[in-house]
């Protein structure tokens, strides 16, 4: 009896859980929300390949609230819709039905593709709490909404946007509004003062990259719940005294950066021990001409960013007491940095481009040190590594004096990545163990270029090298290319160029598939450049530089065929991230005439430049291809032949160089089409004809095109002077040149003249004859003379 009873309670509890585990799943959701959530659904553009949400609706649940990224109340209302990420395309249309859900606490439709204006129907969704519209591409003004009508609003994202105009006032004001995010807008203008309300949360205010005006308002200092203000890279202006934010003792995030403010420390005998403790101040380019002294009594601090001021004099030792791991000082006038300062350890310590003096061994130890372009001038200890931290990841001391050999001991840094010690006055030879470091897959960038360096490269890079940049230019190195190098799989740069390397053309590099940049200039290669087919390419070459050396023989078609990176315009390449850090490569390129440090790498700037060699044959049709290509040198060659039409696809190129060689024909008329060309030389070669017009050949000087005896046209001599007829003869006893055309003119004037006049002098009759016919024919055309003759005839014969 007990037994069934039990199993009776037992059957009605179950019954009971499967109850209430199927029943919601029909009547959770309310009707009117299914059928606005799929009209919603019709409405939206979205690629259904990329939806991870959206493309399921409807599919097998005619519950809404189990959709993905639905969320209902035990009412069945939507409360949450999160349709982020989803690909979503096109306008927010005011009648669409998103705007039926009226119960919607969050809405969250950010990176997506969303485009025009934010409709003004979404103040009517009063119970919002989230909205999150940023990244996406959504212009117009943001006044025209009635924002005054969210006061449930808490947070608000709008940034990554195309948003402008005057951003409202009302916005400050929403008395529940704790998070503001409109930064990476277009928003212009002044924002004036606005009452600050004593309900008032706003904690976070970001308005950075935008392109605000005039003074900061006041009313920010005023907010005393603020914790993070962000007004970075604006346009405001004017003078901004650091105390006023005393008045925020919450604030732990201030970034005033890339304005044109002048801020000023205006402390003064006020105590400062009462001052927020701030973890993140970026006062970047800001006018500072000292250390803010408030910093002496800041124990929280995490990020010190001063930058691009006007700071001058030495490091104070209290600032290396500021507990910041991220210690910012670059570009200012510092001279000195206190000794004291090498206990500490940084994460990030940046000194450059400032006037340090000095021992390199004052250095404060940290992972990632960057003291170039200073006035840094001593030894390299040989016990470099003592000074620095055995964890340091990126080592830079390019442009100082530091002189003396490379020590050995700085291998001893096994976590090194990068070492950029170019620029300087070094001696010696490339340590052996820098080489073999990549062995151990750390040591990434290498760049010793510009300096004094002699001997070989070494020629034991390991099987698994992790090298992807290898700068050696404008050293005395000898000998070959270590064939070892080729075990540097991801390898991006080698740049040799400006030193004594004897060496055919290093075929084997093609097994790179990594490599971007190519030098080898002013060395003392020899040989062809053909290499013997196989299946690697380097087909991600964009600067080859291969001038001044000895290279000979044709252009290889198929060498160039595999340069499809050329071919086809690329976006920036990204700056190599080691750790959190960033290093860019720099390379120098020979461009118009100047040689120019590309100190960031772009994969939209190519070159080719093979000039100052021994290369024959033609200039290649497959040359028309490089789409992408900005410079071409080829000059002072051997070359023959005409120059290729396809020179003229080349609509990128802004240089062009084919001078010294021996190239014939007529300048192709597709050149007159390359409306970025800035630099032209055609000069010494064995061209005719007539220069084509076009909208940038006629803007070269007469230089672009000398020494060319065929050629005509402007800016050279006119065409049709140089068509005058060849001279008829030569006079064969002085050499001087006879005009018998003007000869036989003055010949036969003369001969005239002599029988019209002669008979009139020693022939009476004649005279007599051609007196009375001249008189005869002067007085039909002037009857009065007729008569003037006779009456004057008259006259003289009563003269006795």
């Amino acid at each position: 009896m007990e037994i069934s009873l039990q199993l009776f309670l037992i059957l009605i509890a179950f019954s009971l859980s499967l109850h209430l585990k199927i029943g919601p799943v029909w009547s959770l959701c309310l009707e009117d929300q299914h059928s606005s959530l799929l009209k919603l659904k019709q409405t939206l553009i979205f690629n259904h390949a990329l939806s991870s949400k959206l493309v399921s609706w409807g599919n097998s649940s005619t519950d809404c609230c189990s959709w993905a990224g639905v969320t209902c109340s035990g009412g069945g209302h939507v409360i949450d819709l999160d349709l982020s990420h989803e690909s979503i395309s096109g306008g927010i249309d005011s009648s669409s039905s998103l705007f039926n859900l009226q119960h919607l606490q969050g809405l969250n439709l950010a990176w997506n593709l969303f485009s025009g204006s934010i409709p003004s129907s979404f103040s009517t969704l009063k119970n919002l709490t989230d909205l999150d519209l940023s990244n996406n591409i959504l212009s117009g003004q943001i006044s025209s909404i009635h924002w005054e009508n969210l006061s449930c609003l808490v947070n608000l994202r709008l940034s990554n946007n195309s948003l402008e105009g005057i951003i409202p006032l009302s916005l400050f004001s929403l008395p529940s509004l704790k998070n503001l995010y409109l930064q990476r807008n277009r928003f212009f203008g002044q924002i004036g003062d606005f009452p600050v309300v004593s309900s008032s949360q706003l904690a976070t205010l970001d308005l950075s990259s935008n392109r605000l005006e005039g003074s900061i308002p006041s009313s920010f200092f005023k907010l005393q719940g603020l914790q993070q203000l962000i007004l970075s890279s604006n346009n405001f202006s004017g003078t901004l005294d650091l105390s006023i934010i005393q008045k925020l003792g919450n604030l732990f995030t201030l970034d005033l950066s890339f304005n044109h403010l002048s801020v000023e420390d205006g402390f003064g005998n006020i105590d400062v021990t009462s001052f927020p403790q701030i973890q993140e101040l970026r006062l970047v380019s800001c006018k500072l001409r000292k250390f803010p002294s408030f910093l002496r009594n800041q124990s929280a601090m995490s990020v010190l960013d001063l930058s691009d001021n006007q700071i001058e004099g030495e490091i104070p030792e209290w600032i290396c007491d500021v507990p910041s791991r991220y210690l910012n000082l670059s570009h200012n006038l510092l001279t000195k940095i206190d000794g004291s300062c090498g206990r500490r350890l940084l994460n990030f310590l940046d000194l450059h481009s400032n006037l340090l003096r000095g021992d390199i061994t004052n250095v404060t130890r940290a992972k990632f040190i960057d003291y170039s372009e200073n006035q840094l001038n001593s030894v390299i200890p040989t016990d470099i590594d003592s000074f620095l931290a055995r964890n340091t990841v990126i080592f830079l001391a390019s442009g100082n004096y530091l002189r003396g050999v490379i020590s050995e001991s700085i291998c001893n840094m096994s976590y090194l990545q990068v070492l950029d010690l170019s620029r300087n006055f070094l001696n010696g030879t490339v340590p052996w163990c820098l080489v073999n470091m990549t062995q151990s897959g750390f040591l990434s960038v290498l760049n010793l270029r510009r300096n004094n360096l002699i001997g070989t490269i070494p020629d034991t890079f390991s099987g698994n090298c992790g090298l992807q940049t290898l700068n050696l230019n404008e050293n005395s190195l000898q000998g070959k290319i270590p064939k070892s190098l080729a075990n540097c799989k991801m390898l991006e740069v080698l740049d040799i160029g400006n030193n004594r390397i004897s060496d055919s053309f290093p075929c084997w590099l093609s097994t790179i598939s990594t490599l971007r940049i190519l030098v080898l200039r002013s060395n003392k290669f020899y040989g062809s450049i053909e290499c013997p087919m196989s299946n690697a390419t380097m087909s991600l070459l964009q600067i080859v530089d291969l001038a001044s050396n000895k290279f000979s023989g044709k252009l290889p078609k198929n060498f160039f065929e595999s340069w499809t990176g050329i071919m086809v315009a690329k976006d920036e390449a990204p700056a190599k991230i080691i750790g959190q850090t960033y290093y860019k490569d720099t390379v120098t390129v020979t461009m118009k005439g100047l040689e120019i440090d590309l100190v960031k790498i772009l994969t939209i700037f190519t070159s080719i430049d093979f000039s100052c060699n021994n290369f024959e044959g033609e200039i290649l049709e497959v040359m028309g291809e490089f789409q992408a290509l900005i410079v071409l040198n080829l000059s002072h060659n051997s070359l023959a032949g005409l120059i290729p039409s396809s020179i003229g696809n080349l609509h990128c190129l802004e240089s062009l160089d084919l001078s010294s060689n021996n190239l014939t024909g007529n300048i192709p008329q597709q050149l007159g089409g390359l409306n970025f060309l800035a630099a032209l030389n055609l000069s010494h070669n064995q061209l005719e004809g007539k220069i084509p017009k076009g909208n940038q050949l006629q803007t070269f000087s007469e230089d672009s095109f000398e020494d060319n005896k065929g050629l005509c046209g402007f800016p050279l001599r006119d065409c049709e002077a140089n068509m005058q007829p060849p001279p008829q003869g030569n006079n064969s006893n002085d050499g001087t040149k006879i005009e018998w055309n003007l000869i036989s003119a003055e010949v036969g004037f003369v001969f005239g003249l002599a029988i019209v006049i002669l008979p009139l002098m020693f022939m009476k009759r004649w005279r007599i004859w051609y007196y009375k016919r001249v008189d005869r024919v002067l007085f039909r055309i002037f009857p009065q003379l007729d008569q003037r003759s006779r009456n004057h005839g008259r006259r003289a014969l009563r003269t006795p």
